[in-house]
């Protein structure tokens, strides 16, 4: 099927209902052997990497095992302040900068930033810095961990439609991150201002906030926008864990311009896994510490 089939079939499918109808048989808790099969086939199908995991017998849900935490101590997060590591297990799909308050998508396509992160102010502070985003496949760890230390500043929620988020679609939909759910979540750090943006996608179930367990899970029905900012921001460390995805999708980082860059290598095609260093202080911020160097581990 080419890309023009593919995309047409989509757009005839219903896919936010479907999403959650997907999302809520993942969370069902079904018989022993249909849960036990459904994972198996799963794992065989997408070469799942088990010994990064509890065995899947500790899993009463589909959702809890997509969700997986890993065992301890098998990613290491680079240490220092001035150093950005990688928020989860993925492939960078596109990374560069904001030019002209827009970032690229795929060869000939691009979306604005006030868009993609539904807040101006935010936009322009974050114009010209660098950017990267992240596509997790089926077979990855779905959690996202914050990229730097510093304090959540609060949210933006931006329910939207639910395409998938596969190279079929990202060279084809028109403006895709900015169409698709998403939350956003504001980070003030060492290095200045970061976004990380987790995209919704075809059966994500949910989007869950680890740093606030009261933000309304994406893929609900009737959801509205919401732009919140916290009294008291909430102190948080580089790798901690921010969310999940429940069924996979995508992860956008921005940063300040001139107070941070990413990596020169950190290009299309690139896999990396949460806590490598992906980038380090700017210019416009002083510092001794390099990309590399050890630190903990999750």
């Amino acid at each position: 099927m080419n890309d023009r089939t593919f995309l047409a079939f989509l757009s005839a499918l219903p896919k936010n209902a479907l999403s959650r109808w997907a999302g809520a048989f993942s969370r069902a808790r079904l018989p022993g052997p249909l849960r036990m099969g459904l994972m198996r086939a799963f794992v065989a199908r997408y070469r799942v990497d088990l010994s990064e995991c509890a065995g899947l017998e500790e899993f009463e849900t589909f959702s809890q095992f997509f969700a997986r935490p890993l065992r301890p101590g098998l990613r290491p997060v680079a240490a220092g302040d001035a150093v950005i590591v990688a928020p989860v297990d993925g492939v960078v799909s596109q990374a560069g900068r904001t030019t002209s308050g827009r970032l690229v998508q795929a060869k000939g396509l691009s979306y604005t930033a006030e868009a993609l992160l539904g807040d101006a102010t935010l936009a322009a502070r974050l114009a010209d810095g660098p950017f990267a985003t992240f596509y997790l496949s089926p077979r990855d760890y779905h959690r996202i961990h914050f990229p730097l230390g510093g304090s959540v500043q609060g949210y933006r929620y931006l329910p939207g439609q639910l395409w998938p988020v596969n190279p079929a679609s990202v060279r084809g939909v028109p403006d895709l991150f900015t169409v698709n759910e998403r939350l956003v979540t504001v980070l003030e750090t060492s290095l200045g201002l970061c976004a990380v943006v987790a995209v919704g996608a075809t059966v994500v179930g949910r989007i869950r906030a680890t740093y606030d367990p009261g933000i309304p899970v994406s893929n609900a029905r009737g959801g509205r926008r919401l732009a919140v900012d916290y009294p008291v921001p909430i102190p948080v460390v580089k790798g901690q864990e921010l969310g999940a995805f429940e069924l996979g999708s995508t992860v956008i980082v921005l940063c300040e311009p001139e107070r941070a860059e990413f990596r020169a290598d950190l290009g299309e095609g690139v896999r990396v896994r949460m806590g490598e260093p992906i980038g380090a202080a700017g210019p416009g911020r002083r510092g001794s510490d390099g990309v590399r160097g050890g630190g903990e581990s999750v």
